[in-house]
């Protein structure tokens, strides 16, 4: 009896000693217990090891399928949201965990139903469900109300089936290559349309191939909205950017377009693929800038863009 007391009393005294070291190495976690925090890594790895087929099956969508490549921004993205929010972890407490385990019950029953009906999209969702809820077993639901834009990111990580992105993705191809084409006779190209099939100097080049459809507007997407939860944006200001936010990423895509069509009608295969790929990364700069002047253009016109105003001394 006596051995049990004292092995329980050192390991209250180990507890409270990793709960003082965690508090100074990051004073933000002061809401939260060293035991905690172990329960929520304990419990998120067991439901990753549980669910290991479904993240390895989004792993290789992600890696090997050019459409959900910007699953792979995801984890950036969403480490980002939660950095910037950091402080907020003062107001944190580890409550409502009955709300984290229904969540458990309800990602497995997408993760059962998905497996069994052979729906990939509900066997991913369940997967990240059940592994997200079993994190806030540990830390509380308190946490997703504080951090609702970085809970937002991880919806990013289901990649969308390819009957769904097919229905938006063929008008919206049909579309760039109409605006492209009128881009590039401004700029003095002879270019020629067919549907989304656009010809320079006898090389065609296909809309659906040069930017493949949806795939640089879910990434410039998530830079939208990456821009948006970063900045101390009033409501209705960040609304409206994200409802903009496809508006930037054609017109992204359509800038990109340019010099991808003119490379495929001035040099070989290489070199224009080349030029699609860099002109791909630049995008992602050109999107943010041009949120970045939104913004700055709405604040030249006096209207209140941020939470709150700095004082000016």
């Amino acid at each position: 009896m006596s051995i049990a007391v004292t092995v329980g009393a050192e390991g209250k005294e180990v507890a409270t000693g990793l709960s003082r070291r965690m508090r100074r190495i990051a004073p933000w976690l002061r809401g939260f217990s060293a035991t905690d925090l172990l329960l929520a890594l304990g419990l998120t790895a067991l439901m990753i090891f549980a669910t290991w087929d479904a993240w390895v099956d989004i792993a290789k969508i992600a890696w090997k399928d050019e459409e959900a490549s910007h699953v792979q921004l995801v984890p950036v993205v969403a480490l980002w949201l939660a950095w910037v929010r950091r402080a907020r972890l003062r107001q944190c407490r580890p409550e409502g965990r009955l709300w984290a385990v229904l969540g458990m019950i309800a990602g497995y029953g997408l993760w059962f139903y998905g497996f069994h009906d052979q729906r990939q999209s509900f066997w991913h969702a369940g997967a990240v469900v059940m592994t997200v809820s079993a994190g806030l077993v540990g830390l509380g639901t308190q946490l997703v109300w504080r951090f609702l834009p970085v809970f937002g990111t991880l919806v990013f990580l289901i990649p969308v089936p390819t009957g769904l992105r097919m229905v938006f993705a063929i008008p919206m191809q049909e579309y760039t290559a109409q605006v492209t084409q009128t881009m590039c006779e401004v700029f003095g190209m002879a270019v020629v349309r067919s549907g989304n099939l656009l010809t320079i100097n006898g090389t065609d080049v296909a809309v659906a191939e040069a930017c493949n459809g949806m795939r640089m507007v879910f990434t410039l997407l998530m830079v939208c909205y990456a821009f948006t939860f970063t900045e101390p944006l009033r409501t209705g200001v960040r609304l409206l950017v994200l409802l903009m936010s496809p508006v930037v990423a054609i017109l992204a895509n359509v800038v990109r377009l340019i010099p991808t069509v003119w490379a495929y009608g001035a040099f070989d295969a290489d070199v224009a693929g080349q030029v699609h790929d860099i002109s791909g990364w630049a995008m992602l700069v050109v999107a943010f800038l041009a949120l970045t002047g939104i913004v700055r253009v709405l604040r030249w016109a006096m209207i209140p863009v941020s939470r709150f105003n700095l004082a000016l001394t």
